[in-house]
């Protein structure tokens, strides 16, 4: 065929193709939606991939899941094992328990799906928490972001559970110490913890029913709720632009990034076929909770040095470190060495979490949008806070494994309680003090830096013999840039009735507000002054001031008229 004949053919063929597109749109709109998603702007810094790894450790759930399911029984009912594993051949255990032995020995590919499925629920869960640090110490859950960190911290919170339900359902010897935990935690409840318990199992522990309704809830009910989570959380990040780090270009009013195609759409490619192949590879060479070494399980028995999976460590952590203390009331036992490590402190880190955003907007003036980063230097008492809460939450993970680490070292196990008992109060502390101390201390360094220029590390010999550093050199003026463009909010003001009477009907609000100013200059006063003339201040102000609706721009060039620039005038 010619060169003039096929080109007739390749036009009719590009003429159906173009007709068909534009039909299937008349119907289903989904060019223009398209269109739109091409044009997405996405930040370039390797810390936003965070979310996207969460994302895609779920899909690997979700595909080994479903296949998971096809093999799995999850009834309580007795039978006796004659599988392929010779050592428990004969022994009496639940059919939930033989069919993971099954899926294990007996399904092809079973014993790797398992695994891979194991790894995967905790690298979700780990995700999911170094992608919220990052969000916290960022400050990208201020407005108008908000609502997406109350969905992140559900997120969580049901992956936990989640996490929780799937490794409870073979009934082995470790999952069913685990269930006895948990019963004894729900029976610590006051008034309604016998019911819970009785509904929950099915009756007196250890039931018949808690496998299958916890099945329901791991296949069934939390999936469903964390794939409505995650699509409105897409498409809040969708709607609302990402956040990004301060730079040339950057500002509170624009997103500048990498566009979804071809640059974004290659890089997340890549990552999920990375995630697939180090889950898959863990899967095959990591032994990952092998039920057959445990036994079933059996109310008269209980494993040595078990430990739960790492997301729920700080709550095996909690009740190690609890005294034993109960108060008898009204009838009534409250047994307070259950009910405070395991219902009342989880239930309070998660109403800090939930309402930490809301709680920092107070203490501040700070009503627009921010769009930028902040460095976790410039804002010292909130990574701080960062810092003491990660520091609790290890020391409840090591306190979990107390009794492992006392055998391991040699070492008192009452010792080591105590000693983490006072770590809980002191390490936190500590952490905050030392954490904001530091972050002063780097931002003295970032002063030092736009005062007097970078240090060389160029030493010369002088004509006398001694040994002088060469002059420093000046910042470029995209370090200049990050150096001085930050959110410094100032503390609140007094209220203007201060050492005036008050009347009686508003003492309390006054008392509020003073509170509010107390904390804010507690939150707020430390921090240092970074050099800049009236004309730069006035540059960095329009660089952080706020819009409804940021406007997304592709690749590194300026695209307001502050620019770094600018920015590298000498200071006054």
């Amino acid at each position: 065929m010619t060169a003039p004949e096929k080109a007739p053919a390749r036009g009719r063929r590009a003429s159906r193709a173009e007709t068909t597109a534009v039909a299937l749109d008349g119907r289903v709109p989904f060019l223009d939606a398209a269109k739109g998603l091409i044009r997405k702007v996405f930040p370039d810094h390797w810390s936003f991939l965070l979310g996207e790894l969460a994302l895609y450790s779920f899909v690997v759930l979700l595909l080994t899941g479903v296949y998971l399911t096809l093999f799995f029984n999850p009834s309580m009912g007795e039978t006796v094992y004659q599988g392929s594993y010779l050592p428990l051949r004969g022994i009496r255990m639940t059919e939930a328990y033989a069919s993971t032995l099954h899926i294990s020995f007996d399904v092809r590919g079973g014993l790797l799906i398992r695994q891979v499925h194991h790894w995967a629920a905790l690298v979700f869960v780990a995700a999911i928490a170094v992608h919220m640090l990052r969000i916290f110490f960022t400050g990208a859950f201020r407005r108008p972001r908000e609502l997406n960190w109350v969905l992140g911290v559900t997120l969580l919170l049901l992956a936990m559970v989640e996490g929780f339900c799937g490794y409870s359902l073979p009934d082995d010897l470790i999952s069913g110490t685990g269930l006895r935990i948990t019963q004894g935690v729900m029976l610590s409840i006051p008034l309604v913890g016998t019911y819970l318990t009785l509904f929950a199992f099915g009756g007196e522990y250890p039931g018949r029913d808690i496998v299958a309704r916890l099945y329901e809830l791991h296949i069934l009910l939390v999936p469903g709720l964390l794939l409505a989570l995650i699509g409105a959380h897409l498409t809040l990040v969708f709607s609302l632009k990402h956040t990004h780090w301060a730079g040339r270009g950057r500002t509170n009013r624009n997103v500048v990034g990498m566009p979804m195609f071809p640059q974004f759409l290659t890089r997340t490619l890549g990552l999920l076929f990375a995630v697939f192949g180090v889950l898959t590879l863990l899967g095959g060479l990591g032994q990952i909770n092998p039920i057959w070494v445990y036994g079933p399980y059996r109310p008269d028995a209980a494993s040595i040095g078990s430990q739960p999976d790492w997301y729920m460590g700080f709550l095996e952590g909690s009740l190690r470190l609890m005294p034993a203390l109960e108060t008898r009331a009204l009838g009534h036992t409250i047994a307070w060495g259950a009910l405070v490590p395991a219902v009342l402190l989880p239930g309070a880190i998660f109403t800090a979490l939930y309402l930490y955003p809301f709680a920092e907007r107070w203490l501040t003036r700070s009503r627009g949008e921010h769009h930028l980063c902040d460095r976790p230097r410039n804002q010292p008492t909130r990574t701080g806070l960062g810092v003491a809460g990660t520091a609790f939450y290890a020391v409840l993970l090591v306190a979990g494994g107390d009794d492992v680490i006392a055998y391991s070292f040699g070492i008192s196990l009452n010792a080591l309680v105590w000693t983490l008992r006072g770590a809980l109060i002191v390490l936190p502390l500590l952490g905050f003090v030392v954490t904001k101390r530091l972050c002063l201390a780097l931002q003295a360094h970032d002063r030092e830096r736009l005062l007097e220029g970078e240090e060389t590390g160029a030493v010369v010999q002088s004509v006398e013999g001694g040994y002088v550093e060469r002059s420093r050199r000046g910042l470029t003026a995209d370090q200049r840039y990050v150096l001085l463009v930050r959110e410094a909010p100032e503390p609140l003001l007094r209220p203007a009735e201060e050492g005036t009477a008050v009347p009686r009907s508003a003492r309390l609000l006054y008392q509020v507000q003073r509170m509010r100013v107390a904390l804010s200059v507690w939150f707020h006063a430390d921090r240092l002054e970074m050099p800049a003339t009236d004309a730069q201040r006035r540059r960095i102000a329009a660089v952080l001031a706020p819009a409804a609706h940021p406007i997304e721009h592709d690749g590194q060039s300026p695209t307001t008229a502050t620019t770094g620039a600018e920015l590298q005038q000498e200071d006054s």
